[in-house]
């Protein structure tokens, strides 16, 4: 009987023992699969975050490059312009070339002036080449764009600091600046497009 009761301990326990060990061995598949889940999870949202650094890098590049072209542009752009004014600055000692630039510039500020009667003040090198004849040919251009007699007198205010001229209407109430600072700020758009496309947009279809 004590055989027998040996023998069913012995089964029992080697049942139980059996039972454990599946147990185990089941806990111990089901960690290794949590734990390539989480490895996997984890590799995946390291990937996640260096596509994400890799994205903002890029950007922060990307932005820095156009950042610097821009500025490298109006670099150029601002040198340019200076040229311009230093250019037109050394036209004065031209007077047969810069004449036909000072009537141009009085006419245009006549017509935007709109007045009958206006007064034409200059740099004190430009008011030197404004005589009664020049005043009279731009009299006769703004005729010839408006259709309207304006009669143009020199001012007896002093000489204005900047090149260019400034119209001021008889009455005194109105003027129309046409200095050449002012000039290449209202036309400034039209100018940095033409410059632009004049240096950069070979450029750029080059990089393309």
């Amino acid at each position: 009987m004590i055989s027998d009761l040996e023998a069913d301990a012995r089964t029992e326990a080697e049942a139980i023992i059996k039972e454990a060990e599946s147990q185990v061995a089941e806990k111990k598949k089901y960690a290794e699969k949590q734990v390539a889940s989480l490895l996997a999870e984890a590799r995946k949202k390291v990937e996640e975050q260096a596509e994400a650094i890799e994205k903002r890098a890029l950007s922060a590049a990307d932005l820095e490059i156009k950042r610097r072209a821009m500025g490298a542009r109006d670099a150029v752009m601002r040198d340019i312009m200076s040229r311009v004014e230093q250019r037109l600055v050394t036209l004065i000692d031209d007077a047969s070339r810069y004449r036909p630039i000072l009537v141009g510039w009085i006419a245009e500020a006549a017509v935007g002036l709109g007045a009958e009667k206006a007064e034409v003040n200059a740099s004190e090198k430009e008011r030197n080449l404004i005589d009664p004849s020049l005043l009279s040919e731009a009299s006769a251009q703004v005729q010839a764009r408006i259709n309207q007699e304006i009669e143009l007198t020199l001012s007896a205010e002093p000489p204005l600091k900047s090149q260019g001229v400034i119209l001021t209407a008889a009455d005194g109430r109105t003027a129309f600046n046409n200095q050449v600072r002012t000039r290449l700020q209202r036309h400034q758009r039209q100018i940095r497009t033409l410059i632009y496309d004049a240096l950069f947009t070979d450029n750029r279809k080059e990089q393309r």
